[in-house]
């Protein structure tokens, strides 16, 4: 499966009585029914460890991007209608600032080891607490209740994966709890984020800024509010849109399905 086509229903099933295994690319399985699949004695894969490298990397750089304002910036840089550079044109402060990373698994745990040299006060909330010499590594700090570290956080990153208790986990109350400087950051699934109480959000200035690569849908209506608004920036879901990433998550599916049709152990197998 590719960009989660072609759709595994059980109409497919019926028509593929040998199939043994679906190799999917990406880390996300939410596009899945695992139970559907299992019934049909179907084994799934994904490809969670390719993409975590880069996928990090793309929530740095919205992060750094959202704060410097880098996109605004560039459009002034360009217009042909500027004639000075405003010297009250100030954006956020990274370095030194706090980072809270919702979802500590591999990207999570990249994005803080990444904040770390930024200086950054790393806050974390996961199902499950790393442990203390994780922690200690990237100097982070686990926050059991979601609640605590919305309203510390000065960038609030988004690394879950989305399954029903994910769900719209960041909503209108979540929101209000944040810092009015924050800036939210999404780059697990647009599901995530209840996306009409976000505009709300950031158009009652709640909360500060977003930056997301991913929404629901996507792409979005063309006449979408976040799609207007100054202080957000929407990228294409391109966390793991890299040459070499790509490659080796199209190595990896391949890998799981020569073991699937083979009968050995599935590499990354999604159980």
């Amino acid at each position: 499966m590719w960009y989660h086509k072609p759709v595994i229903n059980e109409e497919l099933l019926q028509s593929l009585p040998n199939l043994k295994i679906v190799a999917s690319s990406g880390v996300g399985i939410d596009h899945l029914d695992l139970k559907l699949l299992a019934s049909h004695g179907v084994k799934v894969s994904n490809t969670p460890f390719a993409v975590s490298t880069d996928t990090a990397d793309m929530g740095m750089a919205l992060m750094l991007a959202s704060a410097r304002r880098l996109v605004e910036g560039y459009l002034m840089a360009v217009s042909p209608d500027t004639e000075y550079f405003p010297a009250a044109w100030l954006g956020t402060e990274v370095s030194g600032a706090s980072l809270g990373i919702v979802g500590m698994g591999t990207i999570g745990y990249k994005v803080a080891e990444r904040a770390k040299a930024f200086d950054m006060k790393i806050l974390y909330h996961n199902r499950n607490r790393r442990n203390k010499e994780e922690e200690s590594a990237v100097g982070a700090v686990y926050c059991k209740k979601l609640d605590d570290l919305l309203q510390q956080a000065d960038f609030v990153l988004l690394s879950v994966t989305l399954t029903p208790q994910t769900h719209k986990l960041i909503g209108k109350r979540q929101l209000e709890l944040m810092k009015p400087t924050a800036t939210l950051i999404n780059i697990s699934r647009g599901l995530v984020v209840d996306q009409d109480a976000l505009v709300e959000a950031l158009q009652n200035k709640v909360i500060k800024a977003a930056a997301l690569d991913v929404t629901y849908p996507e792409p979005l209506p063309r006449d979408h509010p976040l799609l207007r608004m100054k202080n957000v920036i929407v990228t294409p879901h391109i966390g793991s849109a890299t040459k070499k990433t790509r490659l080796v998550m199209m190595e990896n599916m391949t890998e799981s399905i020569q073991a699937g049709l083979a009968g050995r152990p599935v590499p990354n197998e999604v159980l």
